[in-house]
């Protein structure tokens, strides 16, 4: 397998990645669908930006993202069975049961300890000593400029939290029981060692608790473009989405078996981000995971970054554990 070059590294010489919008398949079937899973995206986020920007003040809350955003989920996932991407991801019982306990996880457990010792605890003691009269400049932007910033810095860096996961060893075994996930469905996203749920959702948008409608609004970035990371629903995205924003194809190949594809597309949301750093592959890949495509199980999952950590200090036990880059397959 002689794999495709971008830049300097050759993509898929491991394992099958298609490089190149041009050589991915298109949606099929008449006028009508081939409109809907064209202008679906869009069309979504311009909605949901129309709302949030004009909604009143009784209903543009934190209850009613959380609401909009579990439909929106129902609604990709009946969207996975009339346009999958590929048959070979279709969600079976078994995955479903087990999507379902790690998205459980993130509702409880997680939520639980992030009021702890999440990024809102800490922002909160931030808050506490610092002289928000300083940024009152920021409140004066216009709305829309407001909500992009929010996303984007947030975006920025989860970009820098991602790719650490990928170069330094130890957030890297926290990160490894995500990428043994053997198809993308709109739950599995979720799916991972819990400290790496966490770390990942480490940000910067608590700070801006004193502009709720920008944070609603730069949170609709998050739930209209990044949601797509893990779903199977074949679209023709539109060519400036693409470039601006990360889609499935690109997530497909952060997926994907073979490890030089693994190390691109590290973005959330703003793909231009990757595209900054010279670490955007435009493409897909449709056989996904580690070690060939060995699935994990919760159990393996839960205990990885212990297990793996206490296995990598006993080979050198009697020296310093070295924590330089990882080598993640």
């Amino acid at each position: 397998m002689d794999g495709v070059r971008v830049g300097n590294r050759v993509i898929g010489a491991q394992a099958p990645v298609t490089v190149g919008w041009e050589n991915l398949p298109k949606v099929e079937g008449g006028p009508v669908k081939q409109f809907v899973f064209t202008w679906f995206q869009p069309a979504v986020l311009f909605a949901l930006i129309a709302f949030w920007y004009y909604a009143p003040n009784s209903i543009a809350k934190a209850s009613t993202a959380i609401a909009i955003g579990i439909g929106f989920k129902v609604l990709l996932l009946a969207l996975e069975w009339v346009s999958p991407r590929h048959d070979s991801w279709r969600l079976t019982w078994k995955e479903f049961a087990t999507d379902l306990f790690y998205v459980g996880l993130g509702y409880t457990l997680l939520r639980t300890v992030d009021v702890y010792i999440g990024d809102g605890a800490v922002i909160e003691a931030v808050q506490n000593a610092f002289d928000w009269e300083k940024l009152a400049w920021f409140a004066g932007l216009p709305l829309l400029l407001q909500a992009f910033l929010i996303s984007f810095i947030f975006d920025f860096g989860q970009y820098w939290m991602h790719r650490g996961m990928h170069n330094w060893y130890p957030l890297w075994l926290t990160h490894a029981p995500h990428h043994y996930i053997t198809q993308l469905n709109i739950n599995k996203g979720a799916v991972g060692n819990p400290i790496e749920l966490f770390l990942i959702g480490l940000g910067v948008g608590g700070f801006f608790d004193f502009l709720p409608r920008a944070a609603l609004l730069a949170g609709t970035f998050g739930l209209a473009v990044a949601t797509y990371q893990h779903i199977n629903v074949r679209f023709n995205t539109p060519r400036w989405w693409r470039f601006l924003f990360n889609t499935t194809e690109h997530h497909s190949v952060h997926h994907s078996q073979d490890y030089e594809a693994s190390r691109s597309n590290y973005s959330g949301t703003w793909i231009i981000i990757d595209r900054m750093f010279g670490t955007c592959v435009d493409g897909e890949a449709e056989l996904l995971g580690m070690e060939g495509g060995r699935r994990m199980s919760i159990r393996e999952a839960m205990t990885y970054p212990f297990t793996h950590g206490w296995q990598r200090i006993r080979e050198r036990y009697g020296r310093r554990p070295d924590w330089s880059a990882i080598p993640a397959e």
